[in-house]
């Protein structure tokens, strides 16, 4: 087959991502994890300053804990800021509540604004996120992520660390999770400090092409031994 006999090394994005290629009957041996990468113009310029509040950012779908999310908040006092559109948008109408705005769709930049100023980020996806982007988008600028202890989520968000896990579909979960975030604000600090020192340790530009050209390296090496 192609793939067993043409291809010298294949990239996914997480350990989570390999292990399921490897049941799917890929080459163990030929599977390199790399993950994705982002740059955030102007995050290094910006003035630290007291962070507030929760943040989703995303499709409003019931793939990614919309309706999870939203009865969590019924147990809550803590301000969360929704960005983003979809199918469940109508919820904003229907989920009207002082401590939740709906900010819609926004523009990149709009969105590393809300980035900013969050305490935490809330990604509470109930399906295998392929990576999980706005993670790292959220570490550049410092803010940890609650997740669903879900596939490439929960890898990528060390738990205690720069972040916190939660049961998937679990809104009295969430709930204390985030009520947890909001009632430690120097340890939830502690967190988004961590969290930007991982950004520049595994997710940078200048670290990716790094470990692209590993793999590289590593396909060409492999070719020659073939021959």
């Amino acid at each position: 087959m192609t793939w067993q006999n043409k291809v010298d090394r294949f990239i996914a994005l997480t350990q989570f991502a390999r292990q399921k290629f490897i049941e799917a009957g890929f080459p163990g041996e030929k599977i390199i994890v790399k993950p994705n990468f982002c740059e955030v113009p102007g995050v290094r310029d910006q003035t630290p300053g007291m962070k507030h509040g929760a943040l989703f950012v995303g499709r409003l779908g019931r793939e990614k804990g919309i309706a999870t999310l939203l009865a969590a908040w019924k147990m809550l006092n803590v301000p969360l800021r929704i960005a983003g559109d979809g199918p469940l948008a109508y919820l904003g109408t229907e989920h009207r509540s002082p401590s939740i705005i709906f900010l819609g769709r926004l523009t990149s930049e709009q969105v590393y604004h809300e980035m900013s100023q969050a305490a935490f980020l809330v990604m509470p996806s109930e399906w295998y996120e392929t990576f999980g982007l706005v993670i790292i988008e959220a570490y550049a600028h410092g803010t940890p992520v609650v997740v669903s202890k879900l596939g490439a989520m929960a890898e990528i968000i060390e738990d205690g660390v720069t972040g916190l896990h939660f049961e998937p579909g679990n809104p009295h979960h969430l709930a204390e999770k985030v009520q947890w975030m909001h009632d430690h604000p120097e340890e939830c600090r502690q967190m988004g400090q961590n969290a930007r020192q991982v950004y520049e340790e595994k997710y940078t530009p200048e670290k990716n092409y790094e470990m692209l050209m590993d793999v590289y390296h590593q396909a060409i090496e492999a070719r020659k031994v073939d021959k």
